[in-house]
């Protein structure tokens, strides 16, 4: 579904939402994630919960829980740091952002031992996936920034299309998202993890790279304020415990469906799991759409998200 197309039919569907939508004091609160490091951060609560409280939904891609955010069957989502300011804008303010809960998790992979800057890119083929997202903007300004050109950048629907292109190439690279990465490396001992895009944008000075965020719909926010805190409070005992415990983590997100429980001890290390709320989650997520709004305003949905956006308690 093309963004324009979904943007368009978000706006029209949460302006006919009543308030009969939001879950009642007494029903689970609902939470989609996406499966990936969105997700990952929550086992620890799903397992304690085991539905008590919380009716968690997991999907593949954004598409899938958008629909069940705009017809009122999610009070919360995660979802990708642009698609959420997207959304804000198009819906007038009818999604909020309540934390970060992903920072930055790209890698640019190759065969061998070519790369060892950005500045190796130039003259070879980069296959990548994510055309029209934090991929693509955040691999163009760090290229800007570092006054890199001549990269030939391919562009796949699908890592494992960007992945199949670079074994083909062995003078190619691919840009891949953990926790894919963990999953290639596992599978092909000849790849290597060449630049780290993550350790490259914070060395911009413009604060860290940010996948994903918490976002609520305003009404949810207004009416059940001590549950969204409640929420959040357990978030963070989750996501401290996935840090703290990775076996037990991989375990969860195997069980879960997730991704393969070994794939996740391997990759949990890199995958920027975190809960970042008030004033820092402000900062942090201001300095990075300024950076992808610098690359192309649609990306953050044509302008910068306004103070309302943010919720702080």
């Amino acid at each position: 579904m093309k963004m324009k197309t979904l943007c368009l039919l978000l706006a029209i569907a949460l302006l006919c939402l009543s308030p009969a939508a939001l879950a009642q004091d007494d029903a689970p609160l609902r939470v989609g994630a996406l499966k990936g490091p969105t997700a990952m951060g929550l086992v620890m609560l799903m397992e304690e919960d085991q539905g008590n409280d919380y009716a968690f939904t997991l999907a593949a891609s954004p598409d899938a829980l958008l629909p069940s955010l705009v017809r009122g069957e999610l009070d919360l989502a995660c979802l990708p740091a642009n698609l959420a300011a997207i959304l804000a804008t198009n819906t007038d303010g009818a999604i909020r952002v309540v934390a970060i809960n992903t920072l930055g998790v790209l890698y640019i992979l190759e065969r061998g031992e070519r790369l060892r800057s950005l500045s190796d890119l130039a003259g070879r083929s980069l296959y990548a996936s994510g055309k029209a997202s934090t991929p693509e903007y955040t691999l163009n300004h760090l290229l800007t920034q570092a006054g890199v050109e001549g990269v030939d950048v391919q562009w796949k629907s699908e890592h494992a299309e960007a992945l199949a292109a670079l074994l083909l190439d062995p003078d190619g690279a691919a840009l891949l998202p953990q926790p894919f990465v963990a999953a290639a490396l596992r599978q092909n001992p000849d790849i290597r993890v060449a630049l780290d895009l993550n350790a490259l944008w914070e060395q911009l000075g413009q604060g860290p790279m940010v996948t994903g965020v918490t976002v609520a719909r305003a009404g949810f926010i207004t009416q059940q304020p001590q549950r969204l805190a409640t929420f959040l409070s357990a978030y963070q005992a989750s996501v401290d415990a996935v840090r703290a415990n990775p076996q037990q983590a991989a375990r969860l997100i195997g069980q879960a469906g997730i991704i393969n429980e070994q794939v996740a001890l391997d990759a949990l290390p890199y995958c920027g799991i975190t809960l970042i709320t008030g004033q820092p989650m402000v900062d942090t997520l201001h300095a990075f759409y300024s950076a992808l709004y610098a690359q192309d305003a649609q990306s953050v949905g044509g302008s910068l998200p306004g103070e309302d956006f943010y919720y702080q308690p």
